[in-house]
């Protein structure tokens, strides 16, 4: 008795019709530099070098974890596309590089077209709001691997920027001031907490105007477009993307060993999500700042005299943003981060 792919699990022509609904979707994202068309071997990107003394490369990988289990239960796909990107492209902007182009990769046990096409058309969105071409991809089925219905889905994005231009922490000394960005929500981090925190039964309850879930399920913030902007005026001294390890982790990481900087508690407001995640979970200050953005999506440092001119900028780019905090020597015996 012979046997064919389609019987092992493997449904080619699953993966021919994928190709047919994403189609539009990633040309959306092409400019002319994107010398190449969707089911080459390879994507093909031209880079506009026009000005730069020293090109650099910058590139940055991510998924999206756990919060793949609620896109499950609410039959919801397309914002985790958007978060595939933004968790890439939000990394890459913190050098004062624009994003170039970028690459998916999304595995799944049985492919569903219509899953698997509407993770793409997030993925496309993101990647206009960022500025990237979407230059290519994976779709891997893989039967037995994955639970029928369930996928993974990762990134990887290349931006560039000149080495003179790069932020990279060098500049920045005691007395600048930290703006936070408001997050859309949650974003990407801390879900395996949120799992268990708030069972499948409360992703229905009523939040705000929606739902526990569908707030829960917001796509991530992409910054991209608000630095981009921002550097074409103004001196930025420091870039820092709050994700995995919240604020206590990623604004150190932007600092020269010799500073610390301080956070001033209460300088921005505390989203209801956020409320109910700090009532839930009875979590100390530092697990919370430690584990979610609680707000703030991205921070940016830069002088003092700079700050009203960021804000005012931001917001005609509709960023919410915030003044957050300063930065200081480091005093002996003192965390990295602080609050006041």
């Amino acid at each position: 008795m012979s046997i064919n792919y389609k019987d092992a699990g493997v449904d080619i022509h699953k993966g021919y019709a994928t190709v047919q609904l994403i189609k539009q979707a990633v040309e959306s994202t092409h400019g002319p530099e994107v010398l190449s068309g969707l089911g080459g071997f390879s994507g093909l990107f031209m880079p506009d070098l026009t000005g730069m003394q020293q090109p650099v490369l910058v590139s940055g990988t991510d998924g999206v974890g756990t919060k793949l289990k609620l896109a499950f239960a609410l039959d919801q796909h397309a914002s985790i596309g958007i978060d595939c990107v933004a968790m890439c492209v939000n990394d890459v902007v913190c050098t004062g590089a624009k994003p170039l182009f970028f690459l998916d990769y999304v595995a799944t046990g049985a492919l569903d077209p219509r899953q698997v096409a509407a993770v793409v058309a997030g993925i496309a969105e993101g990647c206009r709001q960022s500025g990237a071409a979407l230059v290519g991809g994976e779709t891997a089925e893989m039967p037995g691997f994955y639970t029928r219905g369930e996928y993974d889905v990762a990134g990887f994005t290349v931006g560039l920027v000149d080495r003179s231009a790069i932020i990279d922490g060098s500049q920045i000394q005691a007395g600048d001031r930290i703006i936070g960005l408001a997050s859309s929500g949650v974003h990407s981090n801390g879900f395996s907490l949120i799992r268990k925190l708030f069972p499948e039964s409360d992703w229905q309850q009523p939040l705000g105007n929606s739902t526990l879930g569908k707030v829960l399920l917001t796509p991530t913030r992409i910054y991209v477009a608000a630095i981009l902007e921002l550097i074409k005026s103004l001196d930025l001294h420091g870039i820092a993307h709050i994700t995995g390890g919240g604020f206590i982790e990623n604004i150190p990481r932007a600092l020269p060993a010799q500073y610390q900087a301080i956070i001033k508690r209460g300088s921005w407001p505390e989203a209801e999500i956020f409320q109910l995640i700090r009532q839930r979970s009875e979590l100390s200050e530092a697990e919370l700042f430690n584990t979610f953005n609680m707000g703030i999506g991205l921070v940016i440092i830069l002088p003092a005299d700079a700050v009203e001119s960021a804000i005012q900028q931001l917001q005609a780019l509709d960023y919410t943003a915030y003044e957050i905090g300063k930065i200081v020597d480091q005093q002996a015996n003192q965390k990295r981060l602080c609050f006041e």
